[in-house]
């Protein structure tokens, strides 16, 4: 299960909350996400962008209450066999009928949990519901981020199978954290979604793919790297914590050639997309009716520099 971990690294322990991308990057995907809408979403969205920006982990924070919330957020692939997307049937009827409901849901569901979440930002669409509309579009795009997380597709999610422990963290938090301000971010405007269940089983496919790289890149890093030089102590607030150094990091970062950027650039389209899809199939409502706070002028100001950074493949990085 993708918990709270107690992960112990060269004899000292470390609390690793197995988040997907980390809160940072959520953060940031949600938020970019919002400057691939149309103009005709784009007002609404930007009028209620710190919301969609801070509900960015609602969706992690419902484990700690709601016991049946942590398989959302994870689809073990590699426990269906070699090829599990082609014996995998993408209805959850289906699939239900061939592996049991139980079987689903212990080894993940987050590509169904993309497509009830679809359906429910389409309903609150529907309804002129401006909280529902929120709510959903946050929680949306916090699955469909983790299903662009290639260790959110696999039983050996922390490399604890193939003794990596700490991978998780490090490919989806600390390499964010250290490189991504040089990213670039500009994936284009949202695109229309015929079948959200069948995209949400390729975005999966294509994740899964990628986890054999993210673990033996690992692996044959960790084997010529000095041991001395891997680890850091880093002041986290009040207390100092044990991390991967920044130049086992920047290694790492490196021999994934720039798989980290491309995941977080097909999240981001990923989301304004399903969040654009949702709207159409809603019947396309007035977003702008439904603005029950509009920015003042020194928001406006701020969210168009903040979008003109990101037509220019950048990011705001200041307050």
């Amino acid at each position: 299960m993708k918990r709270t971990l107690l992960t112990c690294i060269t004899g000292i322990c470390v609390l690793t909350l197995c988040t997907s991308w980390g809160f940072f990057a959520h953060y940031r995907i949600n938020r970019l996400a919002v400057f691939t809408l149309p103009k005709s979403m784009a007002g609404f969205y930007k009028a209620n962008i710190n919301f969609i920006t801070e509900h960015a982990i609602s969706a992690d924070k419902k484990r700690y209450v709601d016991s049946t919330e942590a398989p959302h957020h994870f689809f073990d692939a590699d426990h269906y066999g070699k090829q599990p997307f082609r014996d995998m049937p993408q209805r959850w009827i289906d699939a239900a009928a061939k592996y049991s409901s139980d079987t689903l849901k212990k080894y993940g569901t987050v590509p169904w949990a993309i497509q009830s979440n679809y359906y429910w930002l389409v309903k609150a669409f529907k309804a002129r519901d401006t909280t529902g509309i929120l709510i959903s579009s946050s929680n949306l795009a916090h699955y469909l981020s983790d299903a662009h997380t290639p260790l959110h597709l696999t039983q050996n999610y922390d490399g604890q199978l193939t003794n990596q422990q700490g991978i998780h963290s490090l490919w989806e938090s600390r390499l964010p954290e250290l490189f991504s301000n040089s990213y670039h971010y500009n994936v284009g405007t949202a695109r229309y979604i015929n079948n959200p269940l069948a995209e949400a089983f390729k975005i999966c496919s294509s994740s899964f793919k990628r986890v054999d790289t993210v673990l033996r890149t690992e692996r044959a890093l960790n084997r010529s790297f000095p041991t001395m030089q891997k680890y850091a102590m880093e002041q986290r607030g009040n207390r100092k914590v044990k991390v991967y150094s920044v130049a086992y990091s920047r290694a790492y970062h490196k021999l994934l050639r720039g798989m980290v950027q491309r995941q977080m650039r097909a999240s981001i389209l990923s989301v304004g997309s399903y969040w654009f899809s949702a709207w159409v199939d809603a019947g396309q409502p007035d977003l702008d009716r439904l603005i029950k706070t509009p920015l003042n002028d020194a928001e406006k100001q701020k969210i168009a520099k903040e979008e003109a950074l990101y037509r220019a493949g950048k990011v705001h990085t200041g307050p």
